[in-house]
């Protein structure tokens, strides 16, 4: 890794440090983390997946996801909103997930709470467009020590607070600040990343 934190793969892209060599992690540096997601699904299951990884590394969750998706019905939330103790007891038998009762209550309860935020924004994706931090209130240069430094800002905060308002369990702003990272609300591609400039901007 240069000091830059950058790291010189043999495709001959420049990437994030944290990505590593693992395939699979490569992958979703270059295909998934900072691309804008507008599909409400998408945002339900990162979301929910954020809650989850508190504790453990992203990778770690990267890996099950498959597994999550298939216990949670591919995280569509007009069903995981109806599951029921049964499901719960389904779950927390899943050795392919993480089998904490508190975070699968909370995702099954986190999806009724999303059923009334889309009836009242029209989407998820217009929800945390309010959050998207203005021009100017974002660093020209996403330099490592930012990167390893800032762990939530004042739009997580924001966002945080409001949904825990709203009823939302896990979602701390920590938490909403990976959500932003990893879903384009934010670029958080470290500068001279060779995939920052390939994003597009939250709209």
């Amino acid at each position: 890794m240069h000091d830059d934190g950058l790291i010189d793969h043999d495709d001959g892209v420049r990437r994030c440090w944290w990505c590593g060599e693992d395939p699979e992690y490569v992958r979703y540096h270059d295909e998934e983390w900072g691309h804008v997601v507008r599909d409400d699904t998408r945002l339900f299951e990162k979301l929910c997946l954020e809650g989850f990884q508190s504790g453990l590394s992203w990778i770690t969750i990267l890996r099950k996801r498959p597994n999550f998706r298939a216990a949670f019905e591919g995280f569509e939330i007009p069903r995981v909103a109806k599951f029921g103790e049964k499901d719960v007891e389904r779950l927390l038998g899943d050795a392919g997930i993480v089998r904490h009762r508190g975070k699968i209550e909370a995702t099954i309860h986190n999806a009724g709470r999303a059923i009334a935020l889309i009836e009242e924004f029209g989407s998820i994706h217009a929800f945390v467009g309010q959050y998207a931090p203005p021009a100017g209130r974002r660093p020209d240069r996403i330099t490592l020590e930012y990167a390893r430094a800032t762990t939530t800002t004042d739009e997580a905060e924001a966002m945080s607070k409001e949904l825990k308002r709203r009823g939302w369990k896990f979602v701390g702003p920590t938490t909403v600040y990976s959500f932003m990272q990893a879903m384009g609300v934010v670029n958080d591609h470290l500068t001279g990343c060779g995939i920052r400039d390939r994003l597009g901007t939250w709209e």
